[in-house]
């Protein structure tokens, strides 16, 4: 069974849900740093950016009744990979260990000129 995944407090750039459970699996569709009530892109260096993409995407994973030690994967997209290690720095105080299994991505550009985006796979316990 699909069920879509709605959080009132993230936003949306498109026509897509915020994530989709699928038999005990949530597919976190990608948060930018979106600032959910001023509809706008953050201000501020990578490590603000990369805060608001998590703020966002818990708020996703709050509303599926999940947090983040629920996440079984997570793909990080960069516009620049120059970016990685201040990235990584607020990253690793996300999770604890063992940590998610990860991805790294450098993209030539994102949504709504975005520097960083990050989605995730969850899993029901």
């Amino acid at each position: 069974m699909r069920k879509a995944v709605t959080s009132k407090k993230a936003a949306s750039a498109g026509p897509y849900s915020h994530g989709i459970d699928s038999n005990g699996l949530i597919f976190l569709s990608g948060q930018t740093p979106l600032d959910p009530a001023a509809g706008k892109l953050i201000e501020g260096d990578i490590k603000a950016q990369t805060k608001q993409c998590f703020d966002n995407l818990k708020d996703v994973l709050e509303a599926a009744g999940l947090s983040l030690d629920n996440v079984e994967k997570v793909n990080v997209f960069l516009t620049d990979m120059n970016n990685f290690s201040a990235m990584n720095d607020v990253y690793k105080t996300q999770f604890s260990q063992p940590y998610p299994a990860r991805t790294t991505i450098g993209v030539a550009s994102l949504p709504l000129g975005a520097n960083i985006e990050i989605e995730m796979i969850a899993r029901r316990k």
